[in-house]
């Protein structure tokens, strides 16, 4: 969620880097597999008898999932000429990917709202597309120290910090097979910290960006003390700008759900209970009490969930198959919307800031916020005023994540009405949105019209959580990805989502978009090429919800 680039590797190195390497394996027709376990799981592929050529009666398949990687897979599976079924435990579309009204009237994301990466990214050719305008907020920082003093020099410690960032990508992508898993992104940062600043006059420069380095659980949802340095050149990023999705990613859903909608057959919520493989057909039950036969299934449920339901798996999922799916991490990230009449941050109308606090802000280990927040839980917002055009709205949408977004999601949970949360929430914000210029406790425009808080934490189908992360103690991070992405093909059952995307791509709508993509694709090559039979786009089967049936 951050405006820097997220990358090291250089284009005249891409060649050799293992990330790229990743990426072009996964994009190709011909798949590359490092590890023998991985290829032990595939191996079963060819056993599994499907009929080849074009047939009349197409091989029918379920997609379990309608976020961005289901509906992406459909549509792919749908162009091969497949017969498609989408079951979605939710009474909508969309995932973790999904909006609200704000008091504004403007929509805004309660799940995605960046898309990673410029170069080569198909979400951000389909936000051109759409004509969904993005944002980058540039170079604009500020920092709260623990006295809620705006730092002078935020500017510069934010690039000294992400120096770092630069530094432990590139130490961990070279060190990889030799960093012991125990080390953690906080090591490198108080080794490189201390080379920084070496001498005892600059004991308080050591303790700010140590102080900082805390944000870095606002990119992967979890501390900075538990992220893997050993694999943590899997969070690289696609090369280029992390664009702001100015303009929600709305239509861009909608552009990718149109083929899915149109012609698969879809069931929403619909919760499947039950997975059971046998002969040559798949079995799936529902909370429904529905039963369904397939010929193949793509499960696209979170890893959250996958780690939670490995039970609804018959027989039971391989042991290797099942520690993969157990030591990648996900993490937990939540946001706050607080939406005032005007923004008073960036001046009056009639007198403007020169250089209006804009951008992103910062309050680091507050220490004047005892009685909320006693943890002293780092504080970050971006400012939503300075959005393009009509995106522009006067509101701030804070991050949490970890063990603060956990404590949040669970009392706001609790809570019964609107004026309750707000009162919550406005109370523990308060201390960290009054220290912005302008503030006057006694204006109106300073008292916030209604705030909006997600509670992924609480949501089980979004897995209690919100996306990847590779946390500290993993051995084999990067071969439990590629088993995960390989799936069960010799059982018919086939995995998508952000956890199964290149590295590259892991843990973001991108990522999730070509695991769909992908899978789709490979599902097809074997039945001999495309897929079987011939489907007509205009005969949409149309979207069916099990609730009014009931």
């Amino acid at each position: 969620m951050d405006f820097h680039q997220i990358s090291h590797t250089l284009l005249s190195h891409r060649s050799s880097s293992r990330i790229y390497q990743d990426l072009a394996s996964c994009r190709s027709a011909v798949r590359k597999y490092s590890d023998e376990a991985v290829q032990k799981l595939v191996m079963d592929f060819a056993k599994k008898f499907r009929a080849k050529g074009p047939s009349t009666t197409p091989a029918t398949i379920c997609v379990v999932g309608a976020g961005v990687a289901g509906l992406r897979c459909a549509d792919i599976l749908l162009q091969r000429g497949f017969d498609v079924t989408i079951l979605e435990g939710r009474d909508r579309i969309g995932g973790r990917v999904t909006q609200a009204t704000l008091p504004s009237g403007h929509l805004a994301d309660l799940g995605a709202n960046w898309i990673h990466g410029t170069e080569s990214n198909p979400i951000l050719d389909l936000a051109r597309e759409t004509n969904t305008p993005t944002h980058d907020w540039g170079e604009e920082f500020n920092i709260f120290d623990e006295d809620g003093k705006l730092l002078e020099d935020g500017k510069s410690l934010n690039d000294t910090m992400w120096g770092i960032i630069v530094q432990a990508f590139k130490h961990s992508a070279d060190n990889t097979a030799t960093i012991d898993p125990r080390e953690s992104l906080y090591d490198f940062f108080l080794e490189k910290v201390q080379e920084i600043f070496p001498s005892q006059d600059e004991s308080g420069e050591r303790e700010i960006m140590m102080q900082m380095t805390e944000m870095w659980g606002a990119f992967v949802g979890s501390p900075v003390r538990t992220q893997s340095l050993k694999f943590f050149w899997l969070e690289e990023c696609i090369d280029g700008e992390n664009l702001f999705c100015a303009g929600t990613y709305h239509k861009i859903l909608e552009r990718i759900a149109k083929p899915a909608l149109a012609g698969a057959k879809v069931r929403l919520s619909t919760k499947v209970t039950s997975v059971e493989t046998r002969s040559d057909k798949v079995t799936v039950r529902t909370e429904n009490e529905h039963s369904f036969e397939f010929d193949e299934i793509v499960i696209t449920c979170p890893l959250g969930w996958l780690q939670k339901n490995k039970a609804v798996f018959h027989p039971s999922l391989p042991s290797r198959f099942s520690q993969a799916i157990d030591n990648i991490g996900y993490g937990t990230l939540e946001k706050v919307y607080i939406t005032f009449p005007q923004a008073f941050w960036l001046g009056s109308n009639e007198n403007p800031d020169e250089t209006p606090h804009t951008g992103f802000m910062q309050w680091i280990a507050p220490s004047y916020t005892t009685s909320t927040n006693p943890e002293r839980w780092n504080q970050e917002v971006v400012d939503l005023a300075t959005l393009p055009g009509n995106c522009a709205h006067p509101t701030l949408l804070f991050y949490l994540y970890g063990a603060q977004s956990v404590s949040f999601s669970r009392d706001l949970s609790s809570m019964t009405s609107q004026i309750e949360r707000d009162t919550y929430l406005i109370n523990f914000f308060k201390p960290y949105y009054s220290l912005l210029p302008h503030f006057n406790d006694s204006s109106k425009d300073c008292t916030p019209l209604q705030c909006l808080a997600t509670t992924w934490v609480s949501d089980d189908l979004a897995g209690n959580g919100s996306y990847t992360t590779i946390r500290t103690g993993v051995q084999q991070a990067d071969r439990d990805i590629e088993i995960m992405r390989e799936g069960l093909p010799g059982r018919s059952v086939w995995f998508a989502g952000e956890h199964t995307a290149p590295f590259v791509a892991l843990g973001t709508v991108t990522g999730a978009y070509w695991s769909g993509e992908d899978v789709a694709k490979r599902i097809a090559r074997s039945y001999g090429g495309d897929g079987v039979g011939v489907f007509d786009e205009g005969e949409g089967k149309g979207v069916e919800n099990e609730r009014a049936k009931e």
